[in-house]
């Protein structure tokens, strides 16, 4: 997969009227108005419903709840535009003639070049793509004595601290946590609407996503993960002037509820250099009037959030939540390898009448781990989902490769924007639609022109070392990054030959056959910590967790119902992704389309 997504913004982005948001992306409704008929298309909005009157709208109602409790801690994420807040909260108390004392922990973080002395070492070089994840807590970031010393100030009647780490004052007092989508927080860092943690600037937006990445997320995700049994309320900060809200009970309730049942997280969808049109084509709901779609993030969980729904209100939370509360019943018999970091991801990377990926490699486990600070490695296969005739993927070696010599001939063309006649080093293999390409870390590769890879992976997601772009610039004009000796302490070059087609190609068996169902193995490679089966079917079939996650897509088919052993019903249409958690037990298929269907499972060995 290639890099940060942040250094292909959106093509035709604008920045909203408000000035919050760059981008062509639609803002997630507050309020369902229609609903789409669950399983008939592909949803961009799937919820977990929780009932009546779990989820409340709007800052009347929420400063109703806060004048009854009279001092309230109001903690959050990184992107969440606290003046808003403030403004939305102090009217309709004022209205109601309490007086409130205010304090804002932007106050009492540390001086500006103080923080950036602290973070520093974990930004990498100033022309690096990449960090190294950040070892510090939040409250190094704070003047935790002064901020501690500012306590609820008994001549106001409403005591309200409020801000990002607001929790490190130690209030006796109820806590609402307000949470923000990384796609949002995104558009609002684009459009120069939000900072950094601790600095007065804006910066350029490759940078801001570097510094959230490698150190504003690592904090406050550490900080929401110690907060978790603190929290009263949760509140949902995407929206500039609305905000939707619950209590923590009902939200552990839905989180309990979906841990062992299915789990589908809300998919999110950029352009990119060398995007295509499948997804325009194919997915409705989304803004059609961009260039192209490049990536559809459809559980990549760093990025990804899960919507619950009452009475139409949309609130949606970070996947973590789910990770930090339930990662037993989640990942079960794997829970205690991977802890609260879920470790495989689905994405859609999208090249129909677009063009080729870089020729990239990514990191080995000790490299990644030594050098950016990761647990796991970028381990990667391409499932093709759907292609044309001409497509194909690039991967491997030719038998004849030199590495000095393609490593000359890279390095020229950075620095002289020469062409390489790639196919002269590596190998070219034909698409067809259900192959499985195997792409361990060090493995060279790239999806050609024409493809709709499903690419399933590992979860890390922003270390691709590239090698050759085509001499093309990204949506804005400039240059992409290029990461030759990156790539070249990582290639493999024994990945070169007949061995490619032997050992990085996968070759289906049929394991199990029925009259009405095939379980087929499309075996990974040995260095995969993750399998893939593909089930296919015609009515119904019946499938055990063994106490394992299951990460499903329907691949061929309209649709299907998976029934699970709590009597939960779900419909999925076809290219959906979800999750069936290892505490499901045992789940249904049941095939609702006019032909056979073929569903995808992902499981960790």
């Amino acid at each position: 997969m290639n890099s940060t997504l942040s250094q292909n913004p959106t093509a035709h982005a604008e920045i909203d009227d408000a000035g919050l948001r760059k981008t062509a992306q639609l803002l997630m409704p507050a309020k369902l108005t229609t609903e789409a008929v669950a399983g008939e298309e592909y949803n961009i909005y799937p919820v977990c419903k929780l009932g009546d009157n779990k989820i409340f709208n709007g800052y009347d109602a929420l400063a109703g709840w806060v004048i009854k409790q009279k001092t309230v801690v109001i903690d959050g994420y990184a992107g969440i535009l606290w003046d808003k807040v403030k403004t939305g909260l102090e009217q309709h108390i004022a209205l109601k003639g309490f007086s409130i004392n205010w304090v804002e922990t932007t106050q009492y973080l540390k001086p500006e070049a103080e923080v950036d002395t602290l973070v520093k070492p974990f930004l990498g070089t100033a022309d690096s793509v990449w960090g190294t994840k950040c070892t510090l807590n939040l409250h190094d970031l704070f003047q935790t004595e002064k901020l501690g010393a500012q306590q609820p100030n008994s001549e106001f009647e409403i005591n309200i601290i409020i801000g990002t780490g607001a929790s490190l004052a130690n209030w006796q007092a109820p806590l609402i946590y307000i949470d923000m989508p990384k796609n949002e927080l995104q558009f609002r860092m684009r459009a120069g609407a939000i900072k950094n943690l601790g600095s007065s600037e804006v910066d350029e937006p490759y940078l801001m996503y570097k510094r959230f990445y490698f150190v504003d997320w690592v904090l406050l995700n550490q900080h929401k993960k110690q907060l978790l049994d603190k929290i009263t309320v949760l509140a949902d900060g995407q929206w500039a002037n609305n905000i939707n809200w619950m209590f923590k009970t009902d939200f552990a309730e839905g989180l309990n509820k979906m841990s062992q049942s299915v789990i589908r997280v809300r998919p999110w969808f950029e352009p990119g250099a060398w995007g295509g049109q499948w997804i325009k084509e194919h997915i409705p709901g989304i803004n059609k009037d961009v260039v192209n779609y490049a990536w559809s993030f459809e559980l990549i969980v760093p990025e990804n959030g899960l919507i619950f729904e009452s009475d139409g209100n949309l609130l949606e939370a970070s996947f973590d939540f789910l990770m930090f509360n339930n990662q037993q019943q989640v990942l079960g018999k794997h829970a205690e390898r991977f802890g609260d970091e879920f470790p495989i991801r689905f994405d859609f990377l999208d090249t129909f009448d677009g063009g080729n990926l870089s020729i990239q490699c990514h990191p080995s486990l000790k490299y990644i781990q030594d050098v950016f600070g990761e647990n796991i490695t970028q381990d990667e296969t391409y499932y093709i989902l759907d292609c044309k005739e001409d497509a194909n993927v690039y991967l491997g070696f030719q038998d004849n490769i030199d590495p000095d010599e393609f490593q000359a001939a890279l390095i020229k063309s950075q620095n002289e924007s020469t062409e390489v006649q790639i196919e002269d080093f590596v190998q070219v293999h034909q698409a067809k639609k259900h192959d499985l390409f195997l792409i361990p870390n060090g493995t060279i590769h790239s999806a050609g022109a024409n493809n709709l890879v499903l690419e399933i992976s590992a979860t890390p997601y922003i270390f691709t070392f590239k090698m050759y772009d085509w001499l093309r610039l990204d949506l804005e004009g400039n240059p992409r990054p290029i990461n030759i000796d990156h790539a070249f302490n990582n290639l493999n070059f024994e990945c070169k030959g007949q061995k490619v087609k032997e050992e990085y190609i996968s070759i289906p068996t049929v394991i199990e056959q029925t009259t009405d169902h095939t379980l087929v193995h499309l075996p990974t490679h040995p260095n995969h910590f993750y399998d893939i089966h593909r089930i296919e079917f015609t009515a119904e079939t019946r499938v055990d967790t063994n106490d394992c996650c299951h990460i499903m897509m329907l691949v061929e088919g309209q649709k299907v119902l998976i029934e699970t052993a709590d009597g939960s019903r779900h419909v999925f249409a076809y290219a959906e992704t979800f999750v069936i958690p290892a505490a499901a037990k045992w789940y249904k298929l049941t095939n609702l389309g006019k032909t056979p269907a073929k569903v995808i499972k992902a499981f960790l060995k």
